[in-house]
């Protein structure tokens, strides 16, 4: 049983440190710190972002990091050769989406950052080449912005916290799921004093991990 205590939080939070578990594409503290106090990110950064969790999707972190790693030092070497990044990487949606947003990677930032509310950003993401409502959120919270990835996991957990058990159809986010996701996390806010893009953050890895067991 799940007592989604101060204590329980923080418990995760030091065993995904102690194992070396504490990171996104950014440490757990370059996550907490830009949600604190956010970073404006260049063009070349902010297509790199963007190229994380495109790759992201579908595969292990540590996969993640070593195949965007590959693609960002071809990127910045050698521009974006589809033919070149292909054989680094064989899924032809994805590669056509980061050569797409690496040659637009001035407009895309500036039109980002152009925007003013958090809805307008997260719908800005929304339209950008490979990159869906999750994982704009995803996109998002790496950016700096205080929001949650809902993802099937997080979707789950927010079901266990309401004390329901709802089917979670991770192609579409119900609004009993979410409402669910968010009084979880405005609970652990209160709980811990952290913004909810940081809970998130370190809830989904403990699911990863097998620290909490659905």
């Amino acid at each position: 049983m799940i007592d989604f205590s101060y204590d329980w939080f923080f418990g995760l939070d030091a065993a995904l440190r102690a194992a070396g578990h504490d990171s996104d594409d950014q440490s757990f503290d370059e996550i907490l710190q830009n949600l604190g106090n956010r970073k404006i990110y260049k063009p070349d950064e902010f297509a790199s972002l963007c190229a994380y969790v495109i790759l992201a999707g579908g595969f292990s972190q540590k996969t993640a990091k070593k195949i965007h790693r590959q693609i960002m030092d071809f990127l910045n070497n050698n521009g974006a050769d589809f033919g070149g990044l292909i054989l680094l990487f064989n899924n032809k949606n994805k590669i056509n989406a980061i050569c797409k947003i690496w040659e637009n990677r001035v407009d895309f930032c500036s039109g980002y950052y152009a925007m003013e509310s958090l809805d307008e950003k997260l719908n800005y993401l929304q339209k950008l080449p490979h990159i869906g409502k999750i994982t704009a959120n995803h996109l998002a919270r790496n950016l700096g912005e205080d929001v949650v990835k809902y993802d099937v996991w997080i979707q789950r957990l927010g079901c266990m916290f309401a004390g329901k058990k709802i089917d979670v159809d991770n192609t579409k986010l119900s609004s009993e799921i979410k409402a669910a996701c968010d009084d979880m996390f405005a609970y652990l806010a209160g709980q811990t004093g952290l913004p909810r893009g940081y809970i998130d953050v370190v809830l989904w890895k403990a699911l990863q991990q097998g620290l909490i067991k659905l």
